[in-house]
């Protein structure tokens, strides 16, 4: 067995089809080779993402809690039962996704603990598309570890060859590319090829690019949390997409790259300042009638 050092897209869809693994197996096996740390200890700390995960993404449901500024809270408890009275129009799947996303974002602004997706302002799209997509098709949670590899490997090539952070990149940094992560995360749950799940990937990044980081009050609260609902719901159009065979004309390699020149193009008001989008809205810069 060769190195799985992969530093590309490319790259990475080599080792799978040389292997015949997924790709969770192949960035399984990079992180044990890279680390030198013995697998089982690895699984014992995605297990361990994973159930923070999810306590994030359903504490808020039964006690929620506003966060700091109280803009946001309370969101996630109005969508489930908005769901439980039948009245969604949805369905379970992108209903629940959706709720959980909000959830975790209301975990993270009232300064609970949350896993960084591949930060803190986009930590709701990868549980909130996982945890759905398990409560509906009855899936275990060792099939959701292994999503979650697939979706660190689509979070390390975005690290090594893009950027997440919102003020170099704006929102389609984080939630961009947290979308990405969890398209081709749950591409692979539901029995996609490498292929596929890179297809998605860079669908959810297309699908997004040019998304501005505004947060009202310079907090990463809103309008944060609609958006990773909006990621959520992005990663399973974009699952789906590819699932069904649909081809995505780019690569995933060259939509990084797309994504980065956007990201330089858009001017520092649009990149995590608030000085501009939403957060100099009148409404947003009087803090009124922001929330309830």
């Amino acid at each position: 067995m060769g190195t799985m050092d992969f530093k590309n897209g490319a790259e990475l869809l080599a080792i799978c089809k040389e292997q015949s693994w997924p790709i969770s197996r192949v960035m399984r096996q990079r992180e044990e080779q890279m680390t030198e740390t013995p697998p089982h200890i690895l699984d014992e700390r995605m297990a361990k993402a994973l159930s923070i995960m999810r306590s994030a993404a359903t504490t808020p449901i039964h006690a929620p809690k506003p966060s700091m500024s109280g803009l946001i809270g309370g969101e996630a408890q109005k969508l489930s039962r908005h769901l439980e009275q039948g009245l969604s129009i949805c369905g379970p799947v992108l209903s629940r996704a959706v709720t959980y996303a909000m959830a975790v974002l209301e975990v993270n602004g009232s300064m609970g603990l949350i896993v960084a997706a591949p930060t803190a302002g986009s930590s709701g799209v990868v549980p909130g598309v996982l945890l759905a997509l398990q409560e509906s098709f009855g899936l275990t949670d060792e099939a959701l570890l292994q999503a979650l590899y697939n979706a660190g490997a689509i979070g390390y090539l975005a690290m090594r060859n893009a950027t997440v952070a919102g003020a170099v990149g704006g929102c389609q940094a984080e939630v961009g590319v947290a979308s990405s992560m969890a398209a081709s995360a749950a591409t692979e749950l539901m029995g996609g090829t490498p292929e596929q799940c890179l297809s998605a990937a860079s669908t959810a990044l297309m699908n997004l690019l040019g998304l501005v980081c505004d947060p009202v009050g310079g907090l990463v609260e809103y309008p944060c949390q609609d958006r990773n609902a909006i990621g959520a719901a992005n990663a399973l159009t974009c699952a789906e997409l590819a699932l069904s065979g649909i081809r995505q004309l780019i690569p995933f390699d060259e939509m990084l790259d797309t994504m980065v020149r956007v990201g330089r193009q858009l001017p520092p008001a649009l990149r995590e300042t608030a000085m501009g989008g939403c957060a100099v809205a009148p409404s947003a810069k009087a803090c009124a009638g922001c929330h309830g």
